[in-house]
This record gives structure tokens, sequence and C-alpha cells, in this order.
């Protein structure tokens, strides 16, 4: 009964809104040329569903996705290649083309330093969990600042996200893509404490060491402020040349 009622509210939820569509900032093919397998593709989502993230991470982005390539090989005649997964509300964690998200506002965010093979054992790892289900109870606790945006303080926000089941056998689209970047120690946005060194040379001095931040706890906008991962905009990436901008109303 919990998951039917869960299921049917997920649906309300995600449905998209009319108002309040982002324009896209990047053109469908700039965008198809530039994503790289690894990548994170943070989209600027428009259902109700978005609104709740938007608020608590006081960010435009409100989903991810994970870039896998060809991972899944070549699509059946006529339909368009799979080269996302994501951890969707409604349908659990999927596999989706570009297409889905090619006319939203986007932001491509690229691990730096990777070995392929390392890349590979990311990709690998979001693959092993397609067909889980998205955390329902997540969405229950969501449900609260759809109905009113309350007064709640910034420090307290991130821990508003860490909420759910905790089943391992349920995913969140940022938790889900931060777990397969653990996996290989990468680092998102660890919490960075400063400790006595452990040189027995240097009594007084102090060295910065990073925690690894629990997966549960990781939003969209984390990929997009972290000091880890590369921003990519594709028209600057495919060669954009201001010379060539045709404004309105003037004369080249």
């Amino acid at each position: 009964m919990f998951d039917a009622l869960g299921r049917r509210l997920a649906r309300f939820l995600s449905r998209p809104r009319p108002r309040g569509i982002a324009v896209a900032t990047s053109q469908a093919g700039e965008l198809a040329a530039t994503l790289e397998k690894g990548d994170v593709l943070l989209v600027e989502g428009n259902s109700r569903f978005s609104s709740a993230i938007k608020y608590l991470t006081q960010s435009s982005w409100s989903h991810a996705a994970l870039c896998v390539g060809d991972t899944l090989g070549s699509p059946p005649p006529g339909e368009p290649a799979k080269v996302l997964v994501e951890a969707d509300v409604v349908d659990g964690v999927r596999a989706v083309p570009l297409e889905r998200y090619s006319h939203r506002h986007t932001r491509i965010c690229r691990p730096v330093g990777l070995t392929p093979e390392e890349i590979d054992q990311v990709v690998g790892h979001a693959m092993s969990r397609l067909g889980q289900r998205y955390d329902l109870k997540n969405v229950f606790d969501l449900l609260r600042y759809l109905i009113r945006t309350p007064p709640v303080p910034t420090r307290w926000r991130r821990r508003m996200l860490a909420l759910g089941s905790g089943d391992p056998t349920r995913a969140i689209c940022s938790s889900m893509i931060a777990e397969a970047f653990q996996s290989i120690r990468y680092p998102i946005l660890p919490e960075v404490v400063v400790e006595p060194s452990e040189d027995p040379d240097c009594a007084d001095c102090r060295e910065e060491v990073l925690h690894i931040r629990h997966h549960t706890l990781f939003a969209p906008r984390d990929f997009d402020v972290s000091p880890y991962f590369r921003i990519v905009k594709p028209a600057i990436a495919q060669g954009f040349d201001p010379h060539e901008v045709r404004w309105a109303g003037t004369s080249l």
C-alpha cells in the first residue's frame, strides 16, 4: 500500500510543469559532441519534485545523470543510443538517451585525471544498479517542501536530503553517482579537516585531511561546485568564435 501510494505520488510530483521551463543554453548537437564517458550531466528540472530539491540545495540543478558512452552497445534500428544512466523517481535506475535532456538547461561536470580503466569502473558500478528502485520514502520526506517551503536554516538543508529508507536496493540520482565515484575513491566534495601532521620532525605542523562524505548526503549541485570536476561548456569546447555572432538589428 505504501509503495503503491508512493508511486502515484511520484508520478504526480515528477510531471513537468508548463511554466518555468529554462531554455537550453547548449545546442543539442554541441552537447552530444562534447559529452564524454564518465561525465556527470546536471539538469535543471521544472517539476514539483525538482522545486523541492532546488530549494533545499539553493541551486539550479535538481537532477544528475552519468554518461556511460557506448557501454550499452548499438541501439535497435530507429532508436537513439542510451548513453546516460540515472535514477528516476518513477522508473528507478535506468538508461536513457541524451535527447531526453537536450532541450533542458544542463551542465557537464568532468572528473579529472582518471584512467580509462577507472572510468570503466565508475560506469560499471552505475550499470550494476540498473533496475533498482528509487527511494520512495524520500518522496514523502520531500513532500513537506512542496506544500510550503519552511524557513529551514541553510546548515540543515543538506541533512534534509539524507532522508529515505536507507534500503541499499533503492537509489537517489546524485547518491547513486556519488557512490560510483567513491567506489574508486575519487573525491567529490569531501569534508576537509585540519589535523596534526604525522611528520615526527615537525610537531607543530598541520595538514589537511579529506574525509569521505556519505554518498546519501550528496546533491546534484555538489558536482558543480566540486574543485575536482571540470566544468565543460559545449559551445566553447566546440570552437566558439565571438566574431561570428550575429546580433539582431545590426549588420556585419
